[in-house]
């Protein structure tokens, strides 16, 4: 399979007083489409670190990132904005729905907002709700959805620009046991039908079970998890 996203000795550091605070250090990593990777480890470890790296929504200090075979490093904003919405999904924390819209029309604004051909977009957004278990819910609105329907949406959204990456952070962080474990096999699901890198931060070391690989981090350093 294809690389979906490829860190190289990146490190992220910011100013702390006279000197400077390590958040990721000399971390490298390969994700390739279709494998789903999990990330474990203390607060304060680095993750959300990793993931704006992984995510362009930072540049690293050093090293390089590459997304989808394109390397980052050299690319102006405009351009990352770009490859963002064309190849990266991300799935935040809490699924920030807008509570006014339907399911359908949260997958369509998102959309419309990357610059996408809104011919089938319908369609498209129907399908994938069904895919991720909200057959007849598309015309619900958020206040009408339990937590892990509402984070389903929130797959569905981000699968709509058929990114090659997906950055999953904290998926399950407000769902109970049996929800947390449904929504990480959806993600399991979709990681493999669509052919997705994914890249899963959690807590729940206990959901990762048909992960391929876990990754543990501390002090900004990944290392395989025991």
């Amino acid at each position: 399979m294809p690389t979906a996203l490829d860190l190289s000795h990146v490190t992220l550091t910011y100013p702390d007083g006279a000197g400077r605070l390590t958040a990721v250090d000399d971390a490298s990593l390969t994700i390739r489409r279709g494998e789903l990777v999990g990330l474990v480890g203390p607060s304060g470890s680095g993750k959300s670190s990793l993931l704006s790296l992984a995510s362009t929504l930072q540049r690293p200090t050093t090293g390089e990132v590459t997304v989808d075979g394109t390397p980052t490093s050299a690319l102006s904003t405009r351009e990352l904005l770009t490859l963002r919405r064309e190849k990266i999904g991300i799935i935040f924390q809490q699924p920030q729905l807008i509570e006014s819209l339907t399911a359908r029309e949260q997958l369509l604004i998102t959309e419309s907002i990357r610059g996408g051909k809104t011919r089938g977009a319908r369609g498209r957004a129907d399908e994938l709700l069904d895919l991720v278990g909200l057959s007849g819910q598309a015309d619900r609105r958020p206040g009408q959805l339990s937590g892990g329907q509402r984070q389903r949406v929130n797959i569905a959204r981000a699968l709509m620009g058929q990114p090659a990456l997906l950055l999953v952070d904290e998926p399950t962080s407000a769902l109970d046991r049996e929800r947390s474990a449904s929504v990480v096999a959806l993600l399991e699901k979709v990681t493999r039908e669509f052919e997705t890198g994914t890249l899963l931060v959690t807590h729940e070391t206990e959901t990762l079970g048909n992960a391929d690989r876990v990754l543990h981090m501390e002090d900004g350093r990944l290392s395989p998890s025991l």
